[in-house]
């Protein structure tokens, strides 16, 4: 009778351990689930306001905001070269009114544009692609635009500036701001050659033209109606190659939109009376 007493009592003892472990474990499973709750309340409430300096910080480290909306740019400049200097300054005076120009300065509307532009690319590192056509009897690209270039102009004998030692390195589905002289002959055959290889072409309209004015407009036209190709302004197609304010590189975009004020808006007053511009 004491031996099964002793049993008994020491099966009891077992359950009671048995029991208290399991209590324990409840307790700390408790405890361990309050203490995740804690925690993650405690984050719920450490995150930044809307508008507060480590939101805007957090947001401007967002992979999406520090891309351009534009993935492959690349700004074309066709051809604007010394010996074009006479034929481009008559080519303002029939654009602008007599005198609506300094004489001494001999610039073109085109030059002014891709002046901007150049600014542009360099502030945010966009690739620029610049050609002569037979340097060797119409001279380089004029000096106002050869000082801001990246790298030397490919010289060429074909009209397009699609040719082997531009196309090799062209990302496929690069959007392109294509500026230049002149509209009706290089510019329209460089579009239409990028285009049919698969790029995104846009003629910048305020930095494209031809001796003739009324060549512009038959050429833009064409252009407008040609399916892959874009006709646009210098101004919309930089925003829309940054695509977002909080980019990093916003702030240059507007510095040289304001340092260009002044020459942007010559350029669109330039313009002949009722042209589709």
């Amino acid at each position: 009778m004491q031996v099964l007493s002793t049993v008994i009592s020491r099966r009891g003892l077992s359950r009671l351990a048995i029991g208290s472990r399991a209590a324990a474990a409840s307790i700390s499973n408790s405890a361990t689930s309050r203490l995740a709750s804690t925690s993650l309340e405690g984050t719920a409430v450490s995150r930044p306001a809307p508008g507060s300096t480590l939101h805007q910080i957090r947001a401007m480290s967002s992979p999406a905001q520090n891309e351009l909306r534009f993935k492959n740019p690349r700004i074309f400049v066709c051809d604007i070269q010394e010996k074009f200097r006479h034929v481009i300054h008559e080519f303002d005076s029939m654009y602008g009114s007599p005198g609506s120009f300094d004489a001494t300065q001999l610039i073109n509307l085109s030059v002014l544009t891709t002046q901007k532009l150049l600014k542009f690319a360099n502030t945010l590192s966009v690739p620029v692609v610049t050609t002569t056509q037979t340097s060797a009897k119409l001279g380089p690209t004029v000096s106002a635009l050869a000082q801001l270039l990246p790298s030397s102009p490919h010289d060429k004998t074909r009209f397009s500036m699609s040719i082997p030692s531009i196309t090799v390195d062209l990302p496929q589905g690069s959007e392109i701001a294509l500026v230049g002289i002149e509209s009706h002959i290089c510019i329209t055959q460089t579009a239409l050659d990028l285009r049919d290889a698969g790029h995104k072409v846009y003629v910048i309209a305020d930095g494209v033209s031809s001796c003739n004015p009324r060549e512009v407009d038959i050429a833009l036209d064409r252009l407008r109606a040609e399916p892959g190709i874009t006709v646009t302004s210098s101004e919309s197609w930089m925003y829309e190659c940054v695509g977002d304010s909080q980019h990093p590189a916003f702030k240059g975009l507007i510095g040289v939109v304001k340092e260009s004020i002044a020459d942007t808006r010559k350029v669109w007053q330039a313009l002949p009376p009722g042209s589709k511009i």
